[in-house]
């Protein structure tokens, strides 16, 4: 296996509610829900870097796919990391997510690594941390 990821996929309870904080609150692109005319499909894609996409996907649908139950919520069991190129950059990309309905767990602050962090929760809980590495440069 090569080490690439192309796709990640994130569970959703409202599919229309997370798409218009990922979409209007955010500002990623999309071309909508896609796949509603078959019975499990309706999914979402949001373009990001490099040819790596978003999706988001109802949490009953990933667990008819896959064979598994849909099991309770636990934010903690991953997070998506958003780098950004300054501390200025993590306070902005926070307001902003809290003004499109996500709910600020940490503030940005300065990390016992030397860089400037903090975390976001969107509607279904999933936990981003937007982070700004003074060792990691961004291509854009």
């Amino acid at each position: 296996m090569k080490p690439r990821i192309s796709v990640l996929t994130l569970g959703v309870d409202d599919l229309e509610k997370s798409v218009a904080f990922y979409r209007d609150g955010l500002g990623l692109q999309t071309e909508g829900i896609i796949g509603q005319e078959f019975e499990h499909g309706a999914v979402a894609f949001f373009d990001l870097q490099s040819g790596v996409k978003l999706a988001l996907w109802k949490r009953a649908d990933i667990a008819h796919d896959t064979g598994l139950y849909v099991t309770p919520k636990s934010p903690t069991e991953f997070t998506i990391g958003h780098n950004v190129g300054s501390k200025e950059e993590v306070d902005s990309v926070l307001e902003q997510a809290e003004k499109a309905g996500a709910t600020i767990t940490v503030r940005g602050h300065e990390t016992f690594w030397g860089g400037y962090s903090g975390y976001f929760q969107d509607p279904d809980g999933h936990l981003w941390e937007v982070v700004w590495n003074p060792a990691w440069g961004i291509t854009e």
